[in-house]
């Protein structure tokens, strides 16, 4: 991934015209959330081309990861141990910023995952002299009641992807292990993964009211111009398509495609994979996984509705594997736990960062 030192050196963080007073819903946090897998990454280096974002690493973990490691961020020793870890990580490295900029304000100003993301991002913006920031951590998706509350003007785009495509992807990508007993079904446990974040995404995101919309990522690969004209008018900023193509930084570059090096990677392959991934029978318990959710978002099934029929032991997987979801997410955010579970993303690579802390549920 780019780091934020040489994103800053790039023009795309100045857009022409004159800048919306601070405040105004064209200077809102954007939040660019949804699945492993599902383009979020497109999308926000399409937001940080068209420029007038702050130029930064597009997953801050802050809710995730950061909020939760050190205790409640009200008591200073946990803001003191919360810095001394976070300024010794590759995390706040990629930010490019000095410590000194956000130490003083992360000790006297923050008292939750809110306002340490606040400030970090705002940190970058100022020295980059924009009024706008955007992330685009997908595990973010299910602490968004969380940041409904504690940033209450930010603006929710959730893009959403065929489920079965991720599946694909996830699978491909060895995301998203698989029960110990449900090996012989492994292709299944993305597809249970999808329907587990997408649902959530969807429901906690309702609470944002006109603040929230939903993006097809199809829609954005093969109507662009369309896609960015709706997402620029909900979030009020000007995402000139043939300005987000000339600039181009990250992933609008370099597609992030767990399927790079098959020799056939271009846009148009990344719709409809998973027809030539699966077999029938295959496809057949993937949709019967997915449920009503792939219909209800806009994607028709491939099997007849007749044949939709689960042995028992999907049906137990269907049951199980979003209950262990459940359980491990509560874990991590309610107990102990979270102190350790996934502390070790903000030391190590990012890409490490997506398979071991990320997108594994």
């Amino acid at each position: 991934m780019e780091n934020a030192t040489a994103l800053v050196e790039n023009p795309a963080a100045r857009l022409p015209g004159r800048a919306a007073a601070p405040g105004a819903r064209s200077t809102a946090p954007v939040f660019v959330l949804g699945s492993g897998r599902c383009g979020t990454k497109l999308l926000y280096y399409s937001l940080l081309s068209a420029g007038g974002f702050a130029l930064c690493p597009p997953e801050s973990n802050a809710f995730n990861v950061l909020g939760l490691c050190f205790g409640n961020l009200a008591s200073r020793g946990n803001r003191r141990r919360l810095l001394d870890a976070y300024l010794a990580s590759k995390l706040f490295q990629q930010t490019g910023l000095d410590p000194t900029s956000i130490e003083e304000r992360v000790m006297e100003n923050c008292r939750n995952a809110g306002d340490l993301l606040r400030i970090l991002m705002e940190a970058i913006a100022r020295k980059q002299r924009v009024h706008r920031w955007a992330e685009s951590t997908p595990r973010h998706s299910l602490h968004l009641r969380l940041i409904k509350k504690l940033i209450p003007d930010a603006l929710v785009v959730h893009i959403i992807r065929d489920g079965r495509d991720v599946t694909a992807s996830m699978l491909r990508a060895g995301w998203v292990r698989p029960l110990p007993w449900d090996h012989m079904r492994a292709f299944l446990a993305p597809a249970i993964y999808w329907r587990w974040i997408v649902s959530k995404g969807r429901r906690y995101g309702q609470a944002f009211g006109a603040n929230y919309m939903e993006v097809h990522y199809e829609d954005l690969v093969q109507n662009p111009r369309e896609a960015l004209a709706r997402i620029g008018q909900f979030i009020e900023h000007d995402l000139d398509y043939d300005r987000i193509q000339r600039v181009a930084l990250g992933s609008v570059r370099n597609p992030n495609s767990s399927f790079r090096g098959d020799g056939k990677e271009t846009e148009t392959n990344t719709i409809g994979r998973w027809k030539r991934m699966f077999t029938p029978a295959q496809v057949r318990d993937i949709e019967s996984s997915l449920g009503n959710l792939l219909v209800d978002t806009g994607y028709a099934l491939e099997t007849p509705a007749a044949q939709l029929r689960s042995s028992l032991a999907v049906r137990f997987m269907n049951f199980l594997l979003p209950l262990y979801l459940d359980a491990k997410l509560w874990l991590k955010s309610y107990t102990p736990l979270a102190r350790v579970a996934e502390k070790t993303c903000m030391g190590i690579a990012d890409s490490e960062i997506k398979v071991r802390g990320q997108d594994r549920g």
